[in-house]
């Protein structure tokens, strides 16, 4: 067996300068939501010593000093990116898992007799390519080990790394135990404390020591190590179970009117996102939070059965806001809200309410016609009254890049210059 694991280069980053190729050799940020803390660096970022998850604010006089180039987050455009990425991928193996929006697995067993090096090279020069998006890719006998053979193909000069089985002795001797796929700083404790430093002693662990610490996980991790597969691709993604849409305020939110109109956008964009994947929630759970840096943050949440699985944003959002004034409390002033699809199934699946009186084939035919409607005149076109267009409270993305791949109206513009040339 031989998993390659493709890694995009500082994925949000790269994404940005695919379409703004200045932004090359220069320190760049990527911003979470409501334009809060960093959440994508590129190479001259980590080299400023800036960490993952700094708060903007923290970072003012960097910026100015070394001229940090800053972005929202754009998750559509970075989404886009991503599946592009993916179905490129496509070409070189027939088995592809998609592990997150800038990692895949492939499966490269059946070309052990192609020089794999020379492969990956070609893989890279056509994602980049078709793409614009730099990869590094880690190749191993399984997906453990390929992502510890892909963290030496980020640090090489080539961006591939083939850690052959010769090999994996020294290479895991070297390798320090939270470094491995799976072991967080728990288990690495946990594991220190039972004298394990390197990813070679916990390969060589004990089964029973490792299962009654680790357990079952910990367990598989070993035996991945050691070379074998416990962890295989998965060609089709998992049926979620649930479904989340929260944001942070740009301001704080402190009446029940502001509440239930965040609830009501989060809700509706819920279900659109249960209607694209042809999906139904069983159950709604609402939440809101006050900053976690007041002196008592407050949280709170309550979960609503629905009488019949829907995908429907009109009754979802009837549900969603009961539970709104159930958890809203008069004086807080709220910081962040959101909705959660839970218990989800094939919108297909419905299992019928003996009481029900709604004319469910009805609703179905409108939520065609406006999803539809949104989808060729802009997000947000046709929506629920109760769903303000720009309320003051939305998060801030004041520095977001263009939907460069997925609106006509933001479509990069090229400009090109031309000469006449006269002949006697």
């Amino acid at each position: 067996m031989m998993i390659a694991l493709v890694d995009c280069n500082n994925f949000y980053v790269s994404c940005e300068r695919v379409f703004n190729p200045k932004l090359q050799d220069k320190p760049v940020v990527v911003l979470s939501n409501n334009d809060g803390c960093v959440v994508a660096r590129s190479q001259e970022i980590k080299a400023l010593g800036i960490g993952m998850g700094t708060p903007l604010f923290k970072i003012q006089s960097l910026i100015d000093r070394h001229k940090i180039q800053i972005f929202s987050s754009n998750y559509t455009l970075y989404g886009d990116m991503s599946s592009r990425v993916m179905e490129t991928l496509k070409h070189f193996s027939p088995k592809v898992e998609v592990y997150s929006i800038d990692e895949a697995f492939l499966d490269l067993s059946q070309l052990v007799h192609l020089d794999l090096t020379d492969y990956c090279q070609q893989i890279r020069n056509t994602v980049r390519q078709w793409t614009g998006i730099p990869i590094s890719i880690g190749v191993s006998q399984t997906k453990t080990l390929a992502k510890l053979a892909n963290k030496m193909a980020k640090d090489s000069e080539t961006g591939v790394f083939i850690l052959l089985e010769s090999e994996i002795e020294q290479f895991l001797k070297e390798t320090i135990v939270e470094d491995v796929w799976g072991i967080g700083r728990g288990f690495a404790k946990t594991l220190r404390i039972n004298g394990i430093q390197t990813a070679w002693q916990l390969r060589n662990a004990s089964d029973g020591l490792i299962k009654q610490e680790l357990g079952v996980v910990g367990l598989r991790i070993v035996l991945e190590l050691r070379g074998m597969v416990c962890l295989p691709l998965q060609l089709h993604q998992p049926t979620k179970k649930s479904l989340m849409v929260s944001r942070s305020f740009s301001r704080p939110v402190e009446s029940l009117t502001e509440l239930r109109e965040a609830i009501a956008l989060y809700t509706s964009r819920a279900g659109e996102k249960l209607r694209r994947q042809k999906l139904a929630a069983s159950a709604v759970r609402v939440f809101a939070a006050t900053s976690r840096f007041v002196e008592n943050p407050v949280s709170d949440s309550v979960r609503v059965s629905l009488p019949v699985t829907t995908n429907d944003t009109g009754e979802l959002l009837h549900y969603a806001l009961i539970g709104t004034e159930a958890i809203y409390r008069e004086g807080l002033a709220y910081k962040k809200a959101g909705v959660m699809m839970l218990r989800l199934v094939d919108e297909h699946i419905q299992q019928l309410h003996l009481w029900d009186e709604r004319d469910r084939e009805r609703y179905q035919h409108l939520m065609v016609m406006v999803d539809g409607i949104n989808q060729q005149m802009g997000s947000g076109t046709l929506r629920y009254s109760l769903v303000k267009h720009a309320p003051s409270w939305l998060a801030r993305c004041e520095k977001r890049s263009p939907y460069y791949t997925t609106r006509w109206d933001e479509l990069p513009i090229v400009r090109a210059g031309y000469s006449v040339l006269y002949l006697d």
